[in-house]
């Protein structure tokens, strides 16, 4: 797909981490773009598939920002106005806590064409990598996606109120909040609640540890693990290890089959 001269801006979801997780439509946008601002969270293969734009990285990282919004966003116009079609790459789904709206919002207001392409979310995509049903049959009937620090650098207030509940609860950015997310749980739940930490998810470097409220903090010290990372609280967490043993197994058997067909068709060609 060839680059165009028209302002346009494409907010892109490049998924959770794993390159093979983004979806076509993503790589199109990626193939037509002029400029591509993309960020920390974004695995650097995919902007192979940027092969006529400029690239710049305006990641935000604790204490580390390239940009800041206000600078992003006034980048992407002059971008646009200058080049054409940016596409502004972002870790996971960018209308999950990517701030893709604020983004969009600031083009349009200066005319500028705008398109979205989601992502699959950190939150829903790496717990499924890890074998973790967010909702189960009697065992959860729902799950909160909650952003472990606001913009005031506080827990955020729903992490109390979910809490109280039975349902799945995945924390996003909370791994600084690790040890105030455990006393709320402490106090409206029970200890042998299980809880997964999965660092760096669906990549080859993913790190996960699996305990319950009473042990997590110890265990995420004992295996260093930091942010990037998903916390996921919740009773559906227990069968974490079936679900990924079923995985393989199932991967497994449909190799089999497919040994078979192919020895199959190699004996009718003899």
């Amino acid at each position: 797909m060839k680059p165009t001269s028209k302002p346009k801006l494409t907010i892109v979801g490049a998924g959770p981490g794993d390159v093979e997780l983004i979806t076509l439509k993503a790589i199109k946008a990626l193939e037509s773009a002029n400029v591509v601002l993309y960020d920390a969270l974004v695995n650097e293969e995919l902007l192979q598939y940027a092969t006529q734009a400029e690239i710049i990285f305006v990641g935000k990282r604790i204490g580390c920002h390239a940009y800041s919004q206000d600078q992003i966003n006034d980048l992407i116009v002059s971008m646009a106005k200058k080049h054409g079609h940016v596409v502004r790459l972002k870790g996971g789904d960018p209308f999950v806590f990517g701030r893709g709206s604020e983004e969009i919002d600031f083009a349009q207001q200066f005319g500028i064409e705008t398109a979205i392409v989601p992502g699959i979310s950190s939150a829903l995509g790496v717990p499924a990598s890890n074998g973790i049903s967010l909702t189960q049959r009697k065992v959860s009937e729902s799950f909160w996606v909650i952003t472990g620090t606001t913009s005031d650098h506080k827990l955020s207030k729903d992490v109390a109120l979910a809490s109280q509940s039975s349902a799945t609860v995945i924390i996003l950015m909370g791994m600084n909040k690790l040890d105030e997310i455990v006393a709320l749980y402490q106090n409206n739940r029970t200890d042998d609640l299980p809880v997964a930490i999965i660092q760096n998810g669906t990549q080859t470097t993913q790190k996960k540890v699996i305990g319950n409220i009473s042990s997590i903090t110890a265990l995420a010290a004992e295996h260093q693990l930091a942010s990037p990372a998903i916390i996921v609280i919740g009773e559906v967490v227990k069968n974490a290890s079936k679900l990924t043993s079923y995985i393989e197994e199932e991967l497994t058997f449909d190799s089999f089959l497919e040994e078979e067909f192919i020895l199959q068709n190699l004996n009718e060609v003899i």
